[in-house]
């Protein structure tokens, strides 16, 4: 294998993962390396949403949720093999957010993203809509409207897989254990060898802080460790419609259809410290247990909780007090010229807005790294197994013989609100990609 490459992107989750697709579709010689698996951290433990935020409003994060709403769509084209769209249902409950402003966030939410495909949202009343079947009696107002589903680390992996398509290398398994600029490009040491490149980016989520020490270089940006954790119950309701729940705290979470067997609730929203383990405290489940057993007319405890995960995200500090009002927004810093080989950092960043992230950040490079030569390209480009038009799901599954996820009977689109449940497989590549995962000791 060569040592050397125009760049070297550091962490295998969405946000290196996509960097590295775009890199390599504009002409560069990549190398992204992990630590440990693709998506094996913040990546699969997200809630499973492309979503603009609409709670994002309330603390007037307008830019942000505008590009996630306009990115919302332009995933689900490019991949509608792993991302459907998906009816939520938002109850009205007196005493807490006024009908007036859930209306008027939710027609924000409909028009300042540049919806095209997706269904507005719609007034219904819970006595005769399906979703109001499962839950408690009193509850008369809610409003229906629109976002999208992901399989998280699918959306990862294939990223990866096309990057490598576009003649990236991946190598999974192999942390950086040091680097530094040398030559004028940069030296980057790992158990596989010594790689060179021009460029670095350090996309390592979580740990994006702790590659900066390792590099020798000065954080641009303090970071907020938040932990989201997620229960995993069985089927509370038989319809396809998710749920957006409001709690007396100003809280919120979703209840979502999962696994065609299954409900799964989430997110909480609580400080993480280095090095402590990532699991959902008693505290946490406890705490979406009771928010669930307000709203559903069985009762939810922690012995119906079949599974739980957590993921960390890795948020900027903007000084919030509490956790879920740290900014989902991101930061990209490009080194000076003045300070050698390019290195850029990515800090903060949500799955929804991964793609635009990626662009954004190969943009600034293409400045400093002749061997971007190409254009922006991965707005229209599907991922691999995504070339059909996000109605033509069934169309795909008998073109390439059930490759694709198989929908569920309440197929949903553009016209039909609900969600359809994939059974992930990837489809045959052509080619085959110079993904390389390398042994854990003792795995052969």
């Amino acid at each position: 294998m060569d040592q050397r490459f125009d760049l070297v992107v550091i962490g295998g989750g969405v946000n290196g993962a996509g960097i590295a697709r775009d890199a390599a579709g504009r002409g560069a010689r990549v190398l992204l390396l992990e630590r440990g698996d693709l998506a094996q951290g913040t990546s699969s433990a997200s809630t499973k949403l492309i979503h603009g935020g609409l709670r994002y409003l309330e603390h007037y994060e307008f830019a942000l949720v505008r590009e996630s709403l306009s990115e919302r769509e332009a995933l689900w084209r490019i991949a509608p093999h792993i991302i459907h769209p998906l009816r939520f249902v938002l109850p009205h409950v007196k005493g807490l957010r006024p009908r007036w402003l859930l209306r008027l966030g939710l027609l924000l939410y409909d028009h300042i993203g540049g919806r095209r495909l997706l269904p507005t949202t719609r007034t219904v009343d819970l006595r005769r809509h399906p979703a109001g079947t499962p839950l408690v009696p009193g509850l008369r107002t809610g409003f229906e409207y629109s976002d999208g589903w992901v399989d998280d680390a699918r959306l990862v992996v294939l990223n990866a897989r096309d990057a490598a398509e576009h003649g990236a290398t991946v190598l999974t398994r192999t942390p950086v254990t040091a680097a530094r600029r040398d030559n004028g490009g940069w030296r980057i040491e790992t158990p596989a060898g010594t790689f060179h490149a021009a460029a670095l980016v350090n996309a390592a989520g979580p740990a994006v802080l702790e590659v900066e020490g390792l590099i020798g270089e000065q954080p641009a940006q303090a970071m907020r460790l938040v932990r989201g954790s997620h229960i995993v119950v069985k089927r509370l309701f038989d319809h396809a419609y998710a749920y957006f729940f409001q709690l007396p705290d100003g809280r919120i979470f979703f209840a979502i259809p999962y696994e065609r067997d299954f409900t799964l609730i989430g997110t909480t929203d609580a400080d993480q410290q280095p090095g402590d383990p990532v699991r959902a405290s008693d505290e946490e489940i406890a705490y979406l247990c009771e928010g669930a057993s307000r709203y559903f007319a069985r009762p939810v405890t922690p012995a119906d909780v079949v599974w739980t995960f957590s993921g960390v995200r890795p948020l900027i500090d903007d000084g919030s007090g509490r956790p879920e009002a740290a900014t989902r927004g991101y930061r990209l810093d490009l080194s000076e010229e003045g300070e050698g080989a390019p290195l850029l950092s990515v800090y903060g960043g949500k799955i929804t807005t991964y793609r635009h992230l990626a662009e954004e950040a190969v943009d600034r490079l293409a400045a400093r790294l002749p061997a971007l030569t190409g254009p922006a390209w991965t707005t229209s480009a599907p991922l691999p197994g995504g070339d059909f038009a996000v109605e033509g799901a069934a169309r795909a599954d008998r073109r390439t013989g059930g490759r694709v996820p198989r929908a569920c009977p309440r197929r949903c689109g553009p016209d039909r609100p609900g969600l359809w449940h994939p059974r992930p497989a990837l489809a045959r590549s052509p080619t085959r990609p110079r993904i390389r995962r390398r042994a854990m000791p003792g795995r052969g």
